[in-house]
C-alpha cells in the first residue's frame, strides 16, 4: 500500500497519505537582551576581531589575565549586568620573543602582555636525551613538552616555536619586546565594520575625543533608522548627540576598592547595566554594582541641568552610586518625538517590539505567507501575540487588538502597511505627595 503526505487530492494508487502538523499558533517570543560590545585597546588577545567573551567565563588564555586583573577592569565593569560581551581588540601591538640557541620563542599576540612570558627548557629526568620546554606566564606554568630536537615542538595558547636541531637548555629565558601599540581612528572603523553584522543591544565607547564620538552616533542613526537595527550607543559627556539611540554619561563613580573610575570607564557598566535590562526594567536609582561614591559629585541645581541637557548622571546614596534617572540625550522635543523617547525603558519596549517583529517576520513570514485575507490575519495575529507578551510582563498597557491594530493591504500586491497604537509603561519616578496634619 502506497502512502506518504499529500498538498492537493491527486493520488493514482490505493493508499493512505498523511499529514501530520501542529496546532496553528503564533510563533513569536520576546528577544533576549544582555549583549554588549566593547571597542578596547588591550595587551593581549585576537586583534581585530569580534570575540565572544560570557559573564562568568575563564579570560586567562583568551585575553591574557583572570577576570580580576585590572587590565580587565573595563571588561569586567561591562559583564556585572550583561550576560554576553562582544569584545573588539582594537590594537594588534608588537609580539615579544626569545631566542635560546637554534630556537625563536614568539608570543602568539602582539603586546605588553607577551613580556610576562618566559621558556625554560631543561634535561627530561627520566631520559636524558630529551628535554623539557615549559612556558611559563608571570612565573606560572602552562604548558610543557617533552622533545628530542626542536623539530617536535608544537605551538601553544601562548607562543609560537621555529627552529630546527638541537635543543640549547636555559634556567629561564625572558620574552621581550612586546608592546601594545596605539590606536587609530581607523581602528575604530574596522570594528564598526565588524561588529554591525553581529546581534547586540548596546556598543560602549571608552574613546573620549569628539571625533570618535561623532562616527560613533552616525553608526547608530544608520543601524536604526535605515537598517532597523534598534541599538544604542554608550559614550561618556556627548549630550550634543540629542538622540535617543545615545546615552552620555556625565560622571565617574568610586569602587569599594578605592578605584576611581571616569565617566569613561563607567561606559563600560552602563552600556553592560542597558543591554541588561529587561524591556519592563528602568535603571533609574539602580545601584552601580560594587561602587560606594560617585566622582564628581554634583549639586542639586548642577543635576537638574545635566537631566534636562539629557545626560546619565550618578548621584551618591547611603553609601551607593545609584543612577539619577534612565534616559539618553534626547532632550529636543517634537509633536512626534516627544519626552517618553527620551527614557530609556519606554525606548526599550519600542526598540524590543521593532526588534522582534524584525526578527519573527523575516524569519517566518517573509516570502512565505501569501498576501491575501487570511496571510493578513495571521500577521496581525502575531503582532498581537509579540504585544500581549510585552503587556503580561508590565512593558506596554491598555492594548486593544481591535482598536490598536490595523493591517491592510499596500499599494504593491507584495505589500502590508501596519499601524499600531502602543502605550509603552514608564516607571514611578516622581511622587507629590500633600500630607495634612489634623
Amino acid at each position: 500500500m502506497a502512502g506518504g503526505t499529500w498538498t492537493t487530492q491527486n493520488k493514482v494508487r490505493t493508499g493512505v497519505y498523511i499529514n501530520f502538523r501542529t496546532e496553528q499558533q503564533a510563533l513569536g517570543t520576546l528577544g533576549e537582551r544582555g549583549i554588549v560590545s566593547l571597542p578596547l585597546a588591550l595587551s593581549w588577545g585576537p586583534a581585530k576581531q569580534v570575540i565572544t567573551v560570557e559573564a562568568g567565563a575563564d579570560t586567562f588564555e583568551v585575553l591574557g589575565y583572570p577576570i580580576t586583573a585590572p587590565q580587565l577592569l573595563l571588561v569586567r565593569e561591562a559583564l556585572k549586568r550583561a550576560g554576553t560581551l562582544l569584545l573588539y581588540r582594537l590594537n594588534t601591538g608588537t609580539q615579544a620573543s626569545a631566542t635560546v640557541g637554534g630556537l625563536t620563542v614568539t608570543a602568539k599576540y602582539g603586546g605588553a602582555r607577551g613580556n610576562d612570558i618566559s621558556v625554560i627548557i631543561q634535561a627530561n629526568i627520566d631520559d636524558p636525551a630529551k628535554f623539557d620546554v615549559k612556558t611559563l606566564v608571570a612565573g606560572a606554568e602552562v604548558n610543557s613538552q617533552t622533545v628530542a630536537t626542536l623539530d617536535e615542538l608544537q605551538p601553544n595558547a601562548w607562543v609560537n616555536f621555529t627552529g630546527t636541531g638541537e635543543v640549547t637548555p636555559t634556567a629561564g629565558t625572558p620574552l621581550t619586546g612586546g608592546a601594545d601599540g596605539t590606536v587609530t581612528a581607523q581602528d575604530y572603523l574596522d570594528y564598526l565594520a565588524a561588529i554591525e553584522v553581529h546581534d547586540f543591544q548596546t556598543i560602549g565607547l571608552t574613546a573620549t575625543d569628539t571625533a570618535t564620538k561623532e562616527v560613533f552616533v552616525s553608526f547608530c542613526r544608520r543601524l536604526r533608522e535605515d537598517e532597523g537595527k534598534k541599538i544604542q550607543v554608550v559614550m561618556e559627556n556627548y549630550p550634543e548627540a540629542d538622540y535617543e539611540g545615545v546615552i552620555s554619561v556625565k560622571n565617574g563613580v568610586v569602587l569599594a576598592d578605592g578605584t576611581t573610575l571616569t565617566a569613561a570607564q563607567a561606559v563600560a557598566w552602563v552600556a553592560g547595566a542597558t543591554a541588561g535590562a529587561a524591556a519592563n526594567q528602568s535603571l533609574t536609582y539602580q545601584a552601580y554594582d560594587g561602587a560606594v561614591d560617585v566622582a564628581p559629585r554634583y549639586t542639586n541645581s548642577q543635576i537638574i541641568a545635566a537631566l534636562q541637557n539629557g545626560e546619565f548622571v550618578f548621584i551618591p546614596m547611603d553609601g551607593r552610586a545609584v543612577v539619577e534617572q534612565d534616559i539618553n540625550t534626547l532632550h529636543t522635543f517634537t509633536s512626534t518625538k516627544g519626552r517618553q523617547f527620551s527614557k530609556n525603558r519606554v525606548l526599550r519596549v519600542l526598540d524590543g517590539l521593532a526588534n522582534d517583529y524584525k526578527r519573527v517576520f523575516s524569519q517566518s513570514y517573509i516570502g512565505k505567507v501569501p498576501n491575501n485575507d487570511d496571510g493578513r490575519a495571521l500577521f496581525k495575529s502575531e503582532i498581537i501575540n509579540i504585544t500581549n507578551q510585552y503587556a503580561n510582563i508590565g512593558a506596554v498597557q491598555n492594548f486593544d487588538p481591535q482598536a490598536d491594530l490595523d493591517v491592510q493591504p499596500g499599494a504593491d500586491s507584495d505589500a502590508v502597511v501596519v499601524n499600531q497604537w502602543v502605550q509603552p509603561v514608564d516607571s514611578i519616578e516622581k511622587i507629590y505627595m500633600t500630607v495634612t496634619v489634623r
